[in-house]
């Protein structure tokens, strides 16, 4: 390993950026080892799984590029600054850095006084040396942020390249329209609504940006009168969501919307779309208007549902929907009733999406069943799967009141064909010792990976890996 081509170690060390233990572990192994290593772990160095109130290593390094001035006009104010070597140091370890998280600032600044004003003062400091060291700025969090650094010597020639922005709502608007005027080529966009009041700033920095790819709205205003909350999502949604033309990811939860400014929303670029509720006539209308490249549909239904009949319809719509619209959908969790017209609209989804990896299925209850009509019920959801399937299936999940016989699943098991399949199931109906020993027997001859019940929140997480 140690022999290897410092090119290979690089493309080596890149893959385990996410893994700080390791690449901590790396450093010591040797001097190219090291100086392969130190670049990658200061790209984003507050990324990592560490207590930045107990580790003075960062508030260190960054204190260390402080001019001797700065450094006695801080001391001045009482701000305890580490004792410096004249040895410098090994690395100039923000050249290599190209991110700012706002909140670990924050609290690595807390080592060198409990005052708040200090910490303002050396924190912008900070961001001052941000601005003259980093060759560019690709990810900033800017959550709790107090300082308009875009305003900054050099700002313009950072934030002109930035890809990554995370922020909330409790900033106030000028540092929005302060970022609009430099950033509007970012890629990815996360934004935590946590005051409704306060939409103006951000709007304009979504109207400006000309390379949006992934977008992520997070309403947490619960400390907001919901009364005022509903009016500026509602502007939000209309003034702003017909604007993203070439998103490729829309994570959303649609709590408000206007249905016709919602039919203005014409995403032909969307690959994926999550939300967090069953809003799935709002759904039906984004995935309607969607240029047909849609790979990953996500949906988290309420555990609760008011209006069965009318969402049931909806429901319907949505399915009806994937096969018209989306060809290419690769991965799907679909709201199912135990009705005819359901098994047949499924019949024609599976028959027309050839590469469909990955399904889930959410059981909705449509009246009280009996066992005996349970078990029918599943009894016809895998026939259908049998005949239908795309060949690309590699995944099934079953959320909610499924329930199979053994004899239903033997069949299922023993007619399926293809390559092995992956099961997994969010109720005990399968745990039995008559069944552990049916899946054991084609898991053994290879027809199924694997089948086994697991919690309700790994069932519908897509991510969750088998």
């Amino acid at each position: 390993m140690s022999q290897l081509n410092k090119d290979i170690l690089f493309l080596i060390f890149e893959e385990l950026q996410d893994d700080s233990k390791s690449l901590f572990s790396c450093l010591m192994v040797n001097r190219l080892w090291c100086e392969i290593v130190i670049p990658i772990l200061w790209r984003n160095p507050w990324c990592y799984d560490i207590n930045y109130s107990n580790k003075s290593y960062l508030f260190i390094v960054i204190a260390s590029y402080l001019s001797d001035d700065i450094k006695k006009s801080i001391a001045k104010l009482g701000i305890q600054l580490p004792s410096f070597t004249h040895q410098s140091l090994l690395f100039d370890y923000l050249s290599f850095c190209r991110s700012i998280n706002v909140y670990t600032i924050r609290i690595i600044t807390f080592i060198g006084s409990f005052l708040a004003h200090d910490q303002f003062l050396l924190q912008q400091e900070f961001y001052y040396l941000f601005m003259k060291k980093f060759p560019e700025l690709k990810y900033l969090d800017m959550r709790s942020i107090r300082h308009q650094i875009f305003y900054f010597p050099e700002a313009s020639l950072r934030f002109e390249s930035l890809c990554e922005l995370k922020c909330d709502t409790s900033i106030d608007s000028s540092y929005f329209y302060g970022l609009a005027q430099l950033c509007q080529y970012i890629q990815e966009l996360i934004i935590i609504n946590v005051d409704p009041t306060n939409l103006h700033g951000v709007v304009k920095l979504i109207e400006v940006q000309k390379n949006l790819k992934y977008f992520e709205w997070k309403d947490d205003h619960s400390m907001f009168d919901i009364v005022h909350a509903s009016g500026p999502d509602q502007d939000f949604y209309n003034e702003v969501f017909p604007k993203f033309y070439r998103l490729k990811t829309l994570m959303t939860s649609f709590d408000s919307y206007d249905e016709e400014q919602l039919k203005l929303c014409t995403y032909r670029d969307l690959e994926i779309f999550k939300m967090n509720n069953c809003n799935l006539k709002a759904a039906s209308i984004i995935i309607e208007n969607s240029g047909g490249h849609l790979k990953k549909i996500l949906i988290e239904p309420y555990e609760l549902i008011e209006f069965i009949d009318s969402f049931s319809k909806n429901s319907f719509d949505f399915i009806r929907n994937i096969h018209k619209f989306c060809p290419l959908i690769e991965f799907l969790s679909l709201i199912f009733f135990p009705l005819d017209m359901y098994f047949a609209e499924l019949e024609k989804l599976l028959k027309t999406c050839h590469n469909l990896k990955s399904l889930l299925l959410f059981s909705m209850p449509y009246g009280v069943l009996s066992r005996k009509e349970i078990l029918d019920y599943g009894e016809n959801l895998l026939e259908v799967l049998i005949i239908s399937t795309p060949i690309n299936l590699k995944e099934l999940r079953f959320c909610g009141n499924f329930e199979f016989s053994l004899e239903t699943l033997e069949e299922f098991l023993e007619r399926w064909e293809g390559s092995t399949l992956s099961i997994l199931i969010s109720n005990d109906t399968c745990e039995g010792e008559d069944y552990k020993k049916l899946i054991n027997k084609y898991k053994d001859s290879k027809v199924i990976k694997d089948f086994r019940r697991e919690s309700y929140e790994n069932v519908i997480d897509m991510d969750f890996k088998l």
